[in-house]
């Protein structure tokens, strides 16, 4: 059964754009993706009571190696990559596991970095497997977790508003202001800006807050002038990795969770920029997060994912081209390698941000949206109890977090994303009333809605 889609001779995904645009582009991705990409080095390192130059020295290992792997997967090499405009980043799904294993003496970083590996290893492994659950994938399942990731994540971008986690002036009326100056900018570029000016409207509405935000004195770059120029990212910088079965095991299980909501992330990918992902498309990129993972533990970092933060940014923007990702790949390097820039970046404030995530991340939720405005509601009245029950579920960790508190600690991984329990009931409702399609027919349904989104 031929797609919808008629591919040209160049479609939009593969297009080279000009140098000057892919660099504008890419630190548009790479800005928005910042923040989300140092925090769980942070978090480790705070975990693990590490001084300040080690902790530096993980954040540019982490940057390095997000760079890296970006390339891998926008650009494919062999049987890795899915060949769309993806941004690679730490997952936040490993930062319970892995905050419990730097308490443990017998554990500590390189007991974490062991199980990294291993589970790298396990998910390349894994991919195929993972990858022929394609057709538990319909719109109405696809639409449901799309939807299911837009709304989950608003609480990020609201945080980043009032000041980012743990901000005690959480709310301050200035930080509010900024967001909403940002925002503003954003929606006026995109109503009244035309070509490439509106295609980085995320982008200068970021340089427009970071400059509001400069003005008044609120962006700190303490510690600049201590940070060094060059620094090069080695191979187990801090010693040979310890593997411990039970880690491992542990990590595994997180890696099949990132491999299930990473599949949610490539549909709708897919759906936006109008190339509908294949079964093969989709365990290249599953694999290439077991690759990612395996050489995060490698580089001293940790389990890699594709950032859905980046997901709503190719929807706002509607710059379909992976050399985009590609230009944000190398500039992640870049920063990887020169700590002093790095250090700029990092201090736009959680409040600049804030107002670029409310646009991207409502995106996401409304590509959902559109997609389930394919689905039959009418021959299959069942679909509605499918998108309603699985976006409830889904929102329960949003609206509750100690909804799950009494539940044994191993299923915190799972019952904690809701991204995770909206895909499962999505999957478990659709086959329940409608049952299990072909995956020649799976593949056609998801091209037919990526059609209609695109429309």
């Amino acid at each position: 059964m031929t797609s919808p889609i008629t591919r040209t001779a160049t479609h939009p995904v593969d297009e080279f754009l000009a140098p000057w645009r892919l660099l504008a582009l890419g630190l548009q991705h790479v800005l928005v993706m910042y923040a989300g990409a140092i925090a769980v080095p942070l978090i480790i390192g705070g975990a693990l009571k590490l001084p300040k130059d080690q902790v530096a020295m993980l954040i540019n290992a982490d940057l390095f190696a997000c760079g890296g792997v970006t390339l891998i997967q926008a650009v494919g090499i062999w049987r890795f990559g899915i060949r769309l405009p993806v941004m690679m980043g730490v997952t936040f799904a490993a930062v319970g596991p892995m905050v419990a294993m730097a308490a443990n003496p017998s554990i500590g970083l390189l007991g974490i970095y062991g199980a990294v590996i291993g589970s790298g290893v396990f998910a390349i492994l894994a991919a195929p497997l993972v990858g022929r659950l394609l057709p538990l994938f319909p719109p109405v399942v696809t639409g449901s977790v799309i939807a299911i990731i837009g709304i989950s994540l608003m609480r990020v971008g609201v945080t980043w508003a009032g000041g980012g986690v743990g901000n005690p002036r959480f709310g301050d009326p200035a930080f509010l202001g900024v967001a909403a100056f940002v925002l503003v900018v954003i929606l006026g570029l995109m109503k009244h800006g035309r070509g490439f000016v509106r295609n980085v409207a995320v982008l200068l509405g970021l340089v427009a807050g970071m400059l509001l935000a400069m003005a008044l004195g609120m962006v700190d770059f303490k510690g600049l002038a201590d940070a060094p120029w060059l620094a090069l990212v080695q191979p187990f910088q801090f010693g040979w990795p310890t593997f411990d079965p039970v880690a491992i095991v542990t990590m595994s299980l997180v890696m099949i969770v990132v491999m299930i909501e990473s599949t949610g992330m490539f549909l709708a990918v897919g759906d936006m920029v109008g190339r509908p992902v294949t079964q093969e498309d989709l365990v290249r990129g599953l694999r290439t997060d077991g690759l990612g993972t395996l050489i995060g533990g490698v580089f001293n970092t940790f389990p890699y994912t594709s950032f859905s933060q980046n997901v709503g940014l190719v929807g706002v923007t509607g710059v379909r081209s992976r050399w985009v990702c590609v230009a944000g790949g190398l500039i992640l390097l870049l920063l990887g390698l020169l700590p002093k820039l790095a250090h700029v970046v990092a201090s736009v404030p959680a409040f600049v941000l804030g107002g670029a995530g409310l646009v991207m991340f409502g995106m996401v939720a409304a590509t959902g949206v559109k997609i389930l405005s394919q689905v039959d509601y009418v021959q299959r009245r069942e679909n509605l109890i499918v998108v309603a029950v699985s976006v409830g579920v889904g929102l329960i960790p949003l609206v509750s977090e100690k909804f799950f508190s009494q539940m044994p600690a191993f299923l915190s991984p799972l019952l904690h994303s809701g991204i995770l329990l909206g895909t499962l009931t999505a999957v478990a409702l659709n086959w329940y009333f409608n049952g299990l399609a072909s995956g020649e027919r799976a593949r056609h349904d998801v091209a037919a809605a990526a059609h209609g989104a695109e429309a």
